[in-house]
């Protein structure tokens, strides 16, 4: 289960992290929020998949605060753009909730927390 999870992550990262750098590079004038916030959301999962992967209580921690902070992101933006859909000219992946990623930004934040919940830091496997 570790695995597909850091697997995940890291997708997650390096499609925000892609996606992102082109919205901004070519588009940044029609919605710098939501642009913004993708590169937000990239960082996340960056931070979240390193995380995952290192052993011990220090990224222990690390892992628990990024899945946290994705979910507060994913609950957050998905309300503003339910309330200012004007802001988000494209979908980001936080965006409605994370609909248009098939609901996984929704999901794997709940996963993450599951994971850690059950796993001791010093047993995690790394990728």
């Amino acid at each position: 289960m570790g695995q597909v999870l850091i697997a995940a992550y890291a997708v997650f990262a390096v499609s925000a992290g892609a996606r992102a750098f082109s919205q901004i590079v070519t588009q940044f004038e029609v919605a710098p929020v939501a642009y913004l916030l993708s590169v937000l959301a990239a960082l996340v999962y960056l931070v979240a998949t390193l995380a995952f992967r290192k052993p011990g209580r220090t990224w222990f921690r690390v892992a628990l605060a990024a899945c946290l902070f994705e979910l507060v992101g994913v609950l957050g933006v998905g309300l503003w753009t339910t309330l200012h859909p004007e802001l988000f000219a494209d979908a980001t992946v936080w965006s409605h909730f994370g609909s248009g990623y098939g609901y996984v930004p929704l999901v794997l934040p709940f996963v993450g927390l599951a994971w850690l919940k059950h796993v001791e830091p010093e047993t995690r496997p790394r990728a």
